[in-house]
């Protein structure tokens, strides 16, 4: 068996190509399973459920999306050596799964209807939207957030009115999480401003200057303090190496758990 390069298509699902030498004579020593069969296999104490499709080609192919595991293999090739291929790359396909399930959550958890009695992640919190208020403020005790829009609203205005709070929010919010930082950051800090990027959760130039995503207020305050953390750090260095993150974990000891919370969030597909 020869390993070919993995492909990926983005959004979409993940791919793993896994290739074979086709015998010159076809024989079957295990029944052919039909397309679209679902089957299992057990792996280091943990069960891989897959869907198996017979398919004119000369590789096994793995992809992992919204619906699972679906491998792809010829027909000639066994059940027994389907299964071997999948223990083989075990690793691959627990690491795209679990990637999976966290995209699954995070759109779950971000996907916001603009109406009365949606829901947005506020702070690490998932509040529900409450039209009509005097005064657009969050209500902790009942995990709402209330929006000075009238109930009729159409859902631009509500989409309008709460990325105006939100984007509030997260100037307070940032401002007082920064300020905890002051007598540990470096005398190079120059100020910081919002950012509306898509890109990157924050941003450090040559001159001290940061700046954060708003979109930030959706996460708890750890989460916050960590892009805070990385952005100070790069003040002294201007890159991701073994200094870098040592001075990270000075100015923010067991930021680590924080760092994988945030770790592969795409900016864009947190908020709208």
């Amino acid at each position: 068996m020869k390993r070919a390069s993995p492909h990926a298509r983005a959004g979409a699902s993940e791919q793993l190509l896994l290739a074979f030498e086709a015998p010159p004579t076809v024989t079957f020593d295990t029944p052919q399973v039909m397309p679209g069969s679902e089957r299992r296999v057990s792996v280091a104490q943990r069960v891989i459920e897959y869907r198996l499709q017979r398919v004119r080609r000369r590789t096994i192919g793995f992809q992992v999306s919204e619906r699972g595991l679906t491998v792809r293999a010829p027909r000639w090739i066994s059940v027994r050596e389907i299964e071997a291929a999948i223990v083989e790359s075990q690793r691959w396909i627990f690491k795209k799964q679990i990637e999976w399930r966290a995209r699954s959550e995070q759109r779950r958890l971000t996907a916001i209807r603009f109406a009365d009695g949606g829901h947005v992640q506020y702070l690490g919190h998932r509040m529900q939207l409450r039209l009509g208020a005097v005064i657009p403020h969050a209500d902790e005790d009942t995990n709402e957030i209330r929006l000075a829009v009238a109930a009729e609203a159409s859902e631009a205005e509500v989409c309008r009115a709460l990325q105006t709070w939100l984007q509030q929010q997260a100037h307070r919010v940032i401002s007082a999480r920064l300020e905890r930082f002051s007598g540990r950051a470096d005398a190079r800090f120059a100020g910081w401003r919002l950012s509306s990027a898509r890109t990157q959760w924050g941003s450090c130039s040559l001159d001290g200057r940061i700046r954060l995503s708003w979109r930030l207020v959706h996460f708890a305050a750890p989460v916050i303090d960590y892009v805070i953390a990385h952005e100070l750090a790069h003040l002294r260095e201007l890159n991701h190496s073994p200094r870098f993150w040592r001075e990270v974990a000075r100015l923010l000891p067991g930021f680590e758990a924080a760092r994988d919370q945030i770790k592969g969030v795409e900016v864009g597909a947190i908020s709208f």
